[in-house]
């Protein structure tokens, strides 16, 4: 089997760090490369990291060449207050790596939106996590996927008490929320990691992947 290479955007995150032991350890892959601000602080034969600024990662098209992209970039309004800012990251790095990959002919984008994205939405959130599929589907990528997670669990290191209260409340509500409601259940950062791998490997017709699914998905590839 001819084995890949892959860019990470998002590698130090919560589900991107998964995603990169996941990566590290899968003999699919030869090469894992890493475009972020700070290092991982992992030294691997399969690593080759890009310490730059994500805001201008259009300066970056030489670098930025491989099999396959996963973006896992995400901020909050407790860490980015300004909303221009906010947008930059959420809205803009993404968008900007699905130009690179149609410009440099990599053939799959797989990245993290959430659950309720929609682009007419009057929350600035939601609207423009819709804002972003729809500009990143308009690109044209062979095989994109678009991750629609609900609340996501784990551990943090930074301090948000709101969703730390969240995720209590989800540990009780993920027993109730069955049938059509499954989808809102909060979902482990691993399972969305090993779905975006299962994703990346396997023929799959749907472009959005809501929570419920990412789990049935996440499954599958562990």
């Amino acid at each position: 089997m001819a084995q890949k290479s892959a860019i990470i955007l998002g590698a130090t995150g919560l589900c991107g760090s998964k995603l990169l032991q996941i990566l590290l350890k899968d003999k699919r892959y030869r090469k894992l490369k890493l475009f972020s601000r700070k290092s991982a602080g992992i030294k691997h034969k399969k690593l080759e990291e890009h310490l730059i600024d994500l805001l201008k990662l259009s300066d970056h098209e030489d670098d930025f060449l491989a099999d396959e992209v996963f973006c896992c970039i995400g901020t909050t309004k407790a860490k980015t207050p300004d909303k221009d800012l906010y947008k930059k990251i959420d809205f803009g790095i993404p968008v900007s790596a699905a130009a690179l990959c149609k410009k440099n002919k990599i053939g799959t984008f797989i990245v993290i939106s959430a659950l309720g994205a929609n682009a007419e939405s009057r929350i600035f959130y939601n609207k423009l996590k819709g804002q972003m599929e729809n500009a990143v589907i308009s690109i044209g990528i062979p095989k994109i996927h678009i991750l629609q997670p609900s609340l996501i669990g784990g551990y943090r290191q930074e301090n948000r008490p709101g969703e730390w209260f969240a995720k209590k409340v989800f540990l009780v509500l993920n027993a109730i929320l069955a049938g059509p409601f499954r989808k809102y259940r909060s979902v482990h950062p691993e399972k969305i990691a090993h779905c975006m791998v299962w994703l990346a490997n396997n023929a799959y017709e749907r472009v959005k992947i809501p929570s419920d699914k990412i789990v049935q998905l996440g499954e599958m590839e562990n």
